[in-house]
């Protein structure tokens, strides 16, 4: 019983069945130990891959998930995902191999700080100097990764500590998460008095709502108030899409209906969010009639960004449920009638601005793709990877809960995609995990299609390809008077071919017309799928809110003609290498 051994049974113990890594010099003695052990290890094809894929596993699950690196490039290749993890509040333990104590600040072979590397991205990292400090670090370890706002912990494991003789350490025995302390009684009231004295009321709710497992109080708490609710990127599926008070999501890309009641709102009444820059626009103008009530499980949150007239801190939970039956009295009480007024207002609107789907032409309309494979699918999975797809699934998909949507929401990272499902497909391997992705982001992880490919996982990828870095053309058209620099991809490579070469089977649709057979097939296909879908380059992602102004100011497409300079466009061209293939609907690997 070596160091090594000691660590695989304790992560038995703290109940992990899945791990992602890659192996390396400094670690050997961690996947010596691995062999035999119940743990199932998955041998992804990149350090970032098995990062994300971790990732993906716990959003997926809210479980912690666990990533393995060696020193050096391996665990400097773990970094991004880590501060994924950490910005979007994923619970993860990162272990990643060390040159030993003996050689440490030598400059040794793959040896690297990662301990101070990590330091701005970690809730906190853990470096033992003897065998005798695992036990404790690696229970403080889990503790904290799943403790009040999760998030990613470190342990850097010299590789003497691996090797040393542990047979005299106490079997691990994980340590309980203290619960998150209830809301204070004067807060409460407070905010049930603040709400009874508005006429415009608006929900706005954030990615706290799942992170604090809020999610049947807070469709609770909205079905007995009635009122309008607006959702952040991260809080999609907090309410069903369907949901008669749901009026989508706000934001840079939201819903007219969204932005504009909450510009108009003289009440916010905020839970689990955290006044993002993507969210409010120009934070100055947002919510400017509003009062503020706010509700966060991190109470480091309220007040931070925007001041709260009143600050609910501590479990949602019982904060959503505490404050639902007096709040719904309230509303049949003082201003009612206004209430139902506002109500009726916001709904008109969310009519009225609905999107549509009966876009021209023969090419393929990604929305409508979109929409009609939330139809097909309306259980999945989905995992995104950051551009222009990214924001129409968010505007078009209909998600049922927000588990369902995986997206690298404050750090933006492209390559998320494809290793996220990865890890939700192996988190549960008899759910319908899709992963949607632009080419741009495809290319920065495509070599996982191989570890898709070795273990099985039934992702089914539906690849949205303009020949070009989509979101950064359409910034570069409408505000910076169309000086196409460096977005051009239209040298991709047949990415049909590139699957079936990774021995995934692949179709390729270019028409309308053809999309809903192929979406059927796709999701009919035994094992991995691709869906490639050629779209046209010169499409963008509407509504949009231009950098400095307030959510009211929104752009459609007949106001993008007031940004244009005259300059002539020289957008690339629309084609890719297989835009010219007859469509061909029947997979083959």
């Amino acid at each position: 019983m070596n160091g090594a051994h000691w660590l695989v049974q304790a992560l038995e113990a703290e109940g992990v069945d899945t791990l992602f890594g890659y192996p390396g010099g400094t670690i050997m003695p961690f996947y010596d130990a691995l062999h035999g052990a119940s743990l199932k290890h998955v041998l992804v094809r990149h350090e970032q891959g098995a990062a994300f894929a971790a990732n993906g596993y716990a959003r997926a699950s809210g479980r912690v998930g666990v990533c393995v690196a060696t020193s050096g490039p391996g665990a400097s290749n773990l970094v991004t995902g880590i501060a994924d993890a950490m910005f979007d509040s994923v619970p993860m333990v990162v272990l990643t191999g060390q040159v030993p104590t003996f050689l440490m600040g030598t400059d040794a072979f793959q040896e690297l700080d990662v301990f101070g590397m990590t330091m701005p991205i970690v809730k906190h990292s853990f470096l033992p100097r003897s065998v005798d400090d695992l036990p404790r670090m690696f229970a403080e370890a889990f503790r904290i990764a799943r403790s009040g706002r999760p998030g990613p912990v470190l342990i850097d494991l010299p590789k003497d500590i691996q090797q040393a003789d542990a047979s005299h350490l106490p079997v691990h025995s994980p340590v309980p998460v203290e619960p998150v302390p209830g809301p204070p009684d004067a807060a409460l009231h407070e905010a049930a008095a603040l709400v009874s004295q508005c006429k415009k009321p608006v929900v706005y709710a954030g990615g706290g709502v799942v992170l604090g497992d809020a999610v049947e109080a807070f469709r609770e708490f909205v079905d007995l108030t009635g009122l309008p609710t607006v959702l952040t990127l991260r809080g999609l599926g907090a309410l069903p899409a369907g949901h008669p008070s749901n009026l989508g999501m706000l934001g840079m890309h939201g819903s007219r209906a969204a932005n504009m009641a909450v510009q108009e709102c003289d009440l916010l009444f905020v839970v689990g969010a955290r006044f993002d820059d993507r969210a409010t626009g120009k934070l100055a103008e947002f919510a400017p009639n509003a009062r503020v009530v706010h509700l966060d499980g991190d109470g480091c949150e309220i007040g931070k960004l925007r001041h709260a007239d009143v600050s609910v801190p501590g479990d949602l939970n019982e904060s959503l449920s505490r404050l639902a039956a007096p709040l719904a009295a309230q509303m049949e009480g003082r201003h009612s009638a206004a209430r139902k007024a506002w109500r009726d207002t916001c709904m008109e609107r969310k009519a009225r601005h609905a999107a549509r789907y009966d876009a021209p032409g023969e090419a393929v309309y990604a929305p409508a793709l979109l929409k009609r494979l939330s139809e097909l699918a309306p259980h999945a999975i989905v995992s995104c990877d950051v551009g222009q797809h990214q924001m129409w699934v968010a505007q078009h998909w209909r998600f049922q809960h927000p588990r369902q949507h995986l997206t690298s929401g404050s750090l933006g990272a492209m390559g998320f995609g494809l290793p996220a499902a990865m890890g939700a497909q192996a988190e549960n391997p008899d759910a319908l995990v899709v992963c949607v992705s632009g080419d741009g982001s495809f290319m920065m992880n495509i070599q996982e299609l191989a570890t898709i490919r070795r273990y099985r996982l039934p992702v089914k990828i539906v690849l949205l390809d303009n020949s070009a870095l989509g979101m950064v053309r359409q910034w570069q058209e409408l505000f910076f008077e169309k000086r196409y620099s460096e977005i051009d991809l239209s040298d991709n490579p047949d990415f049909a071919e590139v699957a079936r070469a990774f021995g995934i089977q692949a179709l390729h649709v270019d028409k309308a017309a053809h999309v809903e057979d192929a979406l059927k097939a796709l999701l009919a296909a035994e094992g991995p799928a691709l869906l490639h879908v050629a779209i046209d380059t010169a499409a963008n992602v509407w509504p949009l809110v231009p950098p400095n102004h307030n959510n009211a100011q929104m752009m459609d497409p007949d106001d993008a003609g007031t940004l244009d300079t005259g300059a002539p466009a020289t957008a690339p061209s629309a084609s890719t290498p297989s835009a010219s293939q007859e469509p061909n609907n029947a997979l083959s690997a």
